[in-house]
């Protein structure tokens, strides 16, 4: 086992480097997937919305009912759950309205996870893959007695780019999940208050 670790250490830091940019990529296919779903609920909400207080005022909730429908985003969903019930008195309606608020809210953090983790750990992967160049340059050094501080040197500078590769997945991961983030928290924030309106006609 410690042969092992020895002959993995001292393979360098150049394939953590290629780990880190595989990583990378998986993170900016999230970010994309997430930032088009993301623009698909705000776009669909603003309809929502106006559908909502359109027909609220007519208080005809079967035509509520039919015309969201037609909504698959997160607001839509929610709402329609909510006067689904709407004969059984407001109770009933907030019970669902969070029961369905709750599966929602797990479908839009969907595939988060992985930017947290990345943001919180791509820098200490880079970190492992400059621990494991360090170790490099020096066996090389020993194995080859007459080489001068130079060639340390560039093994040491090789060996700080996992570092610098790290950083840079680290830091647009954090950066995007913290965005996502908000976002999720305003969408589920706007689609409360059409919800809280509902209960209100419904206590009335």
């Amino acid at each position: 086992m410690i042969t092992l670790f020895k002959g993995m250490a001292l393979t360098g830091g150049e394939w953590v480097i290629y780990l880190l940019g595989i990583c990378s990529i998986l993170a900016v296919a999230v970010m994309v997937e997430r930032a088009i779903l993301f623009s698909k609920e705000k776009k669909e909400f603003k309809k929502v919305e106006e559908e909502f207080l359109k027909v609220m005022q007519s208080l005809n909730f079967s035509q509520i009912s039919q015309t969201f429908q037609n909504f698959t985003g997160l607001s839509g969903r929610i709402l329609r759950t909510g006067l689904l019930q709407s004969q059984r008195g407001a109770h009933a309606v907030e019970e669902e309205i969070l029961s369905v608020t709750s599966k929602e809210k797990q479908r839009l953090e969907k595939r988060m996870i992985i930017l947290g983790t990345l943001g919180n750990n791509a820098i200490y992967i880079g970190l492992f893959g400059t621990v494991l160049g360090v170790i490099k340059a020096f066996h090389d050094l020993s194995e080859n007695g007459n080489s001068g501080p130079e060639v340390v040197m560039q093994g040491l500078s090789e060996a700080l780019i996992a570092t610098a590769v790290g950083l840079l997945v680290a830091l647009p991961c954090v950066v995007a999940y913290n965005i996502l983030q908000k976002q999720i928290k305003d969408l589920l924030l706007d689609t409360e208050s059409l919800a809280r309106l509902l209960l209100a006609k419904l206590k009335s």
